[in-house]
Order: C-alpha cells, then structure tokens, then sequence
C-alpha cells in the first residue's frame, strides 16, 4: 500500500491488530494560533515501551496526547521533528527537536516556558497530562545532542530518565528504610540505567541486586 504525502497512522482501540493510514493536510495548510508551531516527524523510536502505550492507552490517557476519530488512537513515540513553520516569536523554522509526537507525518505544538535549552507544550487538551511528555529539547541549545547519533537518543534518552525519576524517588523516601535495591529483568535498558544511577548517586549507601535469565548473566556482567 503506497501512504498519502501526509498522514496519520492509526490503531483501532481495544484491537491493536487493526490499523489504518489516514489521509491529512498538508503541514503548509495548517491554521496556526499565534504562538503555535508545526513541525514534521523524521524518525521515531518503536519499542514495547511504544505498544505498552497503546495496551494502557485509556487506563493512562495516553490517547489524550494526540486526539484521533472516535475508536481510533495514535500511538505516541519518542524522536525528532524539524519545524516547517511557526507563529512563535521564540521558534525559528528549521529549528530540530525531541520529545513526543504522533505516529503522523506533522504535530501543531504550542511551546511555552520556552528557554535556549527547550520548551513546554501549551496545547490546552494537553495540560492535565504529565509534564515529562509535555517538554521537549532543542537540539541547537542541548549540549549532548550530536546528529549523527540521533538513533540511540530516540531509543534510550527517555528511559534512562524513567531510571532517574525512579532512583530520585527512591532516594526521597529515603529507600523506605531499605537496604538494598532488587531489580528484576536486570538486562533491559531501563534496569541497567538504574543500576548506574544507584551506583554514582548512592555511592555504597545501598546494596544492588539484579535479577536475570541464566541466559543473560554474562551480558550483565560485561556492563
């Protein structure tokens, strides 16, 4: 099946086997607000961590993030967007950016807060989501971006920080008078992440357990 130039890819709720390409404007046709930009999407990292989205998708309003026809959600991904044009003062087309976006050719996003390193969308349907999927980097003014290593960024940015969120609130409830940390599939991306927050952050203050397949030790071990 050959998609349209513009489009949104859409699955069925409730039977994610069930999908469908969507036929959308053109990005140069987009009614802006002022303030408001539009930006094309490059690339996207898919994952589990994508289709956990979708599976929980009206249990964590993920759905709420891009709105789509009544019985059909878009899957929101993590990656990079250019944009194409803007209505604010702060944005200049062009500009690079990450954070999360639909499964679709173009997003209309409205920054606020915005800074040299990144922004926070505005969007009003967007405001009683979490801010974490709200913010979005600039790649101009963020220091560790390197365009030749976009991949891995889409990939394993964003749960190394679901590792640091997670060792920062263990740390804030003071491990619940715990003195070691026990991390099951310690071979995924996210668990390794965690590891090393808890070794550099804690510096010996608790003990670290990962638990893996036989199948796995080695790999562990080798990191």
């Amino acid at each position: 099946m050959i998609a349209p130039a513009t489009f949104d890819f859409l699955v069925r709720k409730g039977a994610l086997h069930e999908t469908r390409v969507a036929p959308a404007i053109a990005p140069a046709a987009v009614d802006l607000a002022p303030g408001q930009v539009v930006a094309a999407v490059d690339a996207f990292a898919f994952t589990a961590n994508n289709v956990t989205y979708a599976v929980f998708g009206d249990a964590m309003q993920y759905w709420d993030f891009y709105p789509a026809p009544d019985g059909w959600g878009r899957i929101p991904v993590w990656g990079f967007a250019e944009v194409l044009r803007s209505r604010c003062a702060e944005i200049e087309p062009g500009e690079r950016l990450f954070g999360y976006w639909p499964m679709s050719t173009w997003a209309v996003l409205s920054p606020a807060e915005v800074t040299a390193g990144g922004f926070h969308d505005a969007t009003p349907h967007r405001q009683h989501l979490h801010a974490l999927y709200n913010a979005y980097t600039r790649g101009a003014g963020d220091p560790g971006y390197d365009p030749q290593r976009e991949a891995p960024q889409m990939l394993l940015r964003v749960l190394f920080l679901t590792a640091f969120l997670i060792d920062d609130f263990l740390a804030d409830q003071d491990f619940f008078g715990a003195t070691s940390v026990v991390i099951a599939s310690a071979s995924s991306k996210t668990a390794l992440s965690l590891a090393h927050c808890l070794h550099a952050n804690r510096r010996g203050r608790v003990a670290v357990v990962g638990l893996t397949s036989p199948a796995h030790v080695a790999f562990c071990q080798g990191l």
